[in-house]
């Protein structure tokens, strides 16, 4: 008797696709309004100033302006282009 299967279906063999999460704009970078920053899993990184955390964990940019990162890089923060921009939504 044979103690191997024959050339039927597997169990293994499926992989799911790469998710791209991460840092979509660095520190220095412009970035427009509704620009996404970060793609994340949770709160890797945290809202600052005029950021918002979307409902899947991502963060985006309230207003145009420059990304820039504080608390040991942990706090995304974007500083607005124009200083009238001051209003958090």
């Amino acid at each position: 008797m044979a103690h191997k299967k024959g050339q039927g279906s597997v169990k293994n063999g499926r992989d799911s696709l790469p998710k791209r999460r991460g840092l979509k704009a660095y520190g220095g970078q412009a970035v427009t309004v509704g620009s996404i920053i970060v793609t994340q899993c949770g709160t890797r990184y945290s809202p600052g100033r005029f950021v918002r955390l979307a409902k899947d964990s991502s963060i985006f940019a309230l207003v145009d302006g420059t990304v820039y990162f504080d608390q040991s890089g942990k706090r995304v923060n974007v500083q607005p282009a124009d200083a009238t921009a001051t209003k958090v939504f």
